[in-house]
């Protein structure tokens, strides 16, 4: 500050630079206002700026302040700024000297209240409802008998020892903890880290996948389970492909995951129920079935057994069913060695006959005769041969006559060939000219009947096609409504208009000349 009094200035006020005045400003501002809470309407908010830092504006009915909330603050925030959202901002006012405006450095950012929060989570739910995230098609039914459950929850609260300790009550399974946040900074993120992390797990490796999740948190206020209601948590569980059972609070207490969750359990010990059966009940059960099973077939074994009787009391005794079988076996054992000695005398005969005809003379001459034979026809083999030599001798030198004389036969057949295809040629391009001047001709004729119905005709003598936004044409005026856009095609070319119900057009619609064959476009309507 200069105080120096300048002796031609017209009064004794001191005198400031800029930088002093406006660093004035700031210390008085930063001092009168070093730790305010303002209550408002977020307005203009884009997310974090590629520095970090979140700059937006708060608002109500009549006036606006900007806001700030710096890189290391906004990592902190227990409830991230959106847009439209109202709250309650802590921190202090300070000024910017580059530019002479003032803002909010906003220290903590809390909802205005649980209306407000209630509003957001209802505006969140309906617009995740309106992607189909709560559809009762996407569910996934619970399997019966899970060998693996995955639990998502903190690893120091009572939640996870009621669910284990109520699952070992049930049916003692495999159970995975995944330890997460379940209130604060990161915990929504945690918590969705922790679905999509037990869904990537893969089937048969050295973590083993879990059957069934539950994601687990004890009960609170709103602000405590505001964590199960980011749409990050939503969006995981949805897309979660192991069923998953939402345990979140108390049995009032609802979040956006239970809409998105397969099954809502109304605590954590219920969501234990319903992931594994009563192994008692089950082995009651299994003990109650294994002794019907056993009376039944103890039933029907004596059931069998008395029909066994049944039929063996009408079957004959044993002595009846064997005697006609002993009396033949008998009667063929009483013949059996009369007939061993009838064979033997028949075999005995049919030796001596046969060996009647095994003298040798009578070999010597088959033998003869078999020579004879193979003689005669060695000779008539060699004589067929013979023939069949001169056979192919004479057609060689028939073949060798008939190649001597081959090239002038081909010669002259070339010629012929040559000479009638030089014939078939002109004949084809006679023939064709003919074709042609006649397709012309028909051509013509079909193109002046074409000309003669076209309706491009009837547009040169005064009249036009009025054809709707889908370009078809409209031959009745009850196919148009007020306020259509429709196209006007003349003999030169086509005008979009706009229908009325009758007088001028409306004072919106404009003209459009569309060059011939463009199809008309949507004209706007306002």
């Amino acid at each position: 500050m200069s105080n120096v009094f300048d002796g031609d200035s017209p009064t004794n006020l001191a005198e400031y630079s800029v930088s002093e005045l406006s660093g004035s400003i700031k210390r008085t501002v930063e001092t009168a206002f070093d730790q305010v809470r303002v209550r408002g309407e977020i307005s203009g908010y884009r997310g974090p700026h590629s520095s970090g830092h979140a700059y937006f504006s708060l608002k109500d009915d009549r006036a606006r302040i900007d806001a700030v909330i710096w890189k290391g603050t906004f990592s902190r925030l227990k409830f991230r700024p959106e847009e439209g959202m109202e709250v309650i901002a802590t921190g202090k006012v300070t000024t910017f000297p580059g530019s002479s405006k003032y803002q909010i450095v906003i220290e903590t950012l809390e909802p205005a209240g649980a209306g407000a929060l209630m509003a957001l989570i209802e505006e969140r739910k309906r617009r995740l409802g309106a992607e189909g995230l709560f559809d009762p098609s996407r569910k996934k039914r619970l399997p019966f008998m899970p060998k693996v459950i995955g639990v998502v929850t903190s690893p120091t609260g009572a939640v996870i020892r009621d669910i284990l300790h109520r699952i070992s009550d049930r049916f003692p399974v495999h159970v995975i903890v995944w330890p997460v946040k379940v209130q604060g900074e990161g915990s929504g993120e945690e918590v969705a880290n922790a679905i999509n992390g037990f869904n990537a797990l893969e089937p048969g490796g050295d973590v083993p996948r879990p059957d069934v999740l539950i994601v687990a948190r004890g009960g609170g206020s709103l602000e405590d389970l505001w964590s199960f209601n980011d749409e990050i948590v939503v969006r995981a569980a949805a897309d979660s492909w192991i069923p998953l059972i939402s345990a979140v609070g108390h049995e009032t207490d609802w979040t956006l995951i239970d809409y998105a969750a397969d099954v809502r359990a109304p605590t954590p010990t219920g969501a234990a129920e319903m992931a594994v059966p009563v192994k008692a009940e089950l082995e009651a059960q299994v003990a109650g079935l294994t002794a019907r099973l056993q009376g039944c077939m103890s039933r029907q074994m004596d059931q069998r057994r008395q029909s066994v009787r049944a039929l063996m009391r009408a079957l004959p005794s044993l002595d009846q069913l064997l005697a006609l079988p002993r009396r033949r076996f008998d009667e063929a054992a009483a013949g059996l060695g009369r007939g061993l000695e009838l064979n033997t005398i028949n075999k005995r005969r049919g030796f001596e006959r046969v060996a009647s005809h095994l003298r040798p003379d009578v070999l010597s001459n088959r033998i003869t005769e078999r020579r004879q034979l193979l003689n005669e026809r060695m000779a008539r083999a060699e004589r067929t041969v013979e023939r069949l030599l001169d056979r192919s001798k004479s057609r060689i030198e028939r073949a060798e006559a008939i190649l001597a004389s081959l090239p002038a036969r081909l010669k002259t057949q070339t010629d012929r060939g040559r000479e009638r295809l030089g014939n078939l040629s002109r004949h084809a391009d006679t023939a064709i000219r003919h074709q042609l001047t006649r397709a012309r001709a028909e051509l013509s004729a079909q193109d002046r009947v074409l000309q003669s119905l076209s309706y491009k005709n009837v547009l040169k003598r005064g009249y036009a096609v009025i054809r709707d936004e889908d370009n078809r044409p409209v031959s009745q005026a009850s196919a148009l409504s007020a306020g259509m856009g429709i196209a006007i095609e003349f003999a030169d070319g086509r005008v979009g208009a706009m229908t009325t119900e009758g007088g001028a057009a409306p004072s919106g619609a404009r003209k459009r000349t569309v060059r011939a064959g463009e199809p008309p476009k949507q004209g706007s309507l306002f």
